[in-house]
């Protein structure tokens, strides 16, 4: 789906940023890539269903795979169906050793390098839609965890609906439901062409305009200055090398007087140790000291 709003406008004031940056990191790999992703992820329109296989949840090199196994007949059938094939994707819809190895690496690819640099804020976007759904489902069981997918899906016991290019009804059979939250996903929810496979509704989440907006490039706050102050994270990270009062207090550029008083602190509150060695004593970092001072 991400593929599909890199060749079309939909959701401007949501993707652009994004779109921007992906098509600029697209354009930097192979063109083998642009042309592969073009093909099975068309601008509109249905893609095929081997692109989704349910071994992705296991992770993008299982999905890969997954898709690499597709059986040949499966192949052929789901790329037939897409419209203006070109005569170069002969071999991959014949499921020849060189396109798939070729389609492999195109996904590889296109996940590194376009996915890769917005994952950390795709999954935090996820996480926020499973914790929504999970406060839905305790409050209200299964109807509350539907219902609060409104207006994107619309529950009606015992049928849930939603706004579709075609008119089309799945049943369950017993067979459950699974539900996906996407970025990506605009508006419209997604679902499998072939009814055989099992049921599964990919849709939307929540998403402010801001949310591709990149990390800001200034010094980000020091954590263990904002927990400790200042004066005594740099007091402790010196002292994981150990040192006497005077060595610290020359190492961080603070006076004696200053470090003397800091270091009772970190001591009291186990932090550092001290250790007497003959007319001085020696400051070094304890195990609880140590960690906190490797905070990132």
């Amino acid at each position: 789906m991400s593929a599909n709003l890199l060749g079309n406008r939909d959701g401007r004031a949501v993707f652009a940023a994004w779109r921007t940056e992906a098509r600029t990191r697209l354009e930097k790999l192979p063109r083998s890539v642009g042309q592969l992703i073009r093909l099975l992820a068309p601008p509109s329109g249905d893609f095929p269903d081997l692109l989704t296989p349910l071994a992705a949840q296991k992770g993008i090199e299982a999905g890969i795979d997954a898709v690499l196994s597709t059986r040949r007949r499966q192949l052929a059938r789901e790329l037939t169906a897409l419209s203006r094939i070109p005569s170069w994707a002969g071999p991959l819809i014949r499921g020849e050793l060189e396109a798939l190895t070729v389609l492999g690496q195109a996904l590889k690819d296109y996940f590194a390098h376009v996915m890769g640099p917005c994952w950390p804020r795709v999954q935090a976007q996820i996480e926020a839609d499973r914790v929504r759904r999970a406060r839905a489902f305790m409050a209200g069981g299964a109807d509350g965890l539907l219902d609060s997918l409104r207006p994107t899906l619309r529950w009606q016991s015992p049928v849930l609906e939603a706004d579709y290019p075609t008119d089309r009804d799945i049943h369950l059979d017993g067979r459950g439901l699974l539900l996906i939250p996407s970025v990506f996903c605009w508006r419209t929810p997604v679902t499998w062409i072939d009814p055989a496979l099992p049921p599964v509704v990919v849709y939307p989440v929540d998403r402010t305009p801001t949310w591709w907006t990149p990390e800001p490039t200034t010094r980000r706050t020091d954590p263990l200055a904002s927990l400790l102050g200042a004066t005594r994270a740099d007091l402790l990270r010196a002292a994981t090398d150990g040192g006497a009062s005077g060595e610290l207090a020359r190492r961080t550029g603070n006076s004696p007087a200053i470090t003397s008083y800091h270091l009772k602190v970190l001591r009291e509150a186990g932090l550092v140790i001290a250790l007497p060695d003959g007319p001085q004593i020696l400051y070094a970092a304890t195990p609880l000291g140590r960690g906190l001072a490797a905070m990132p």
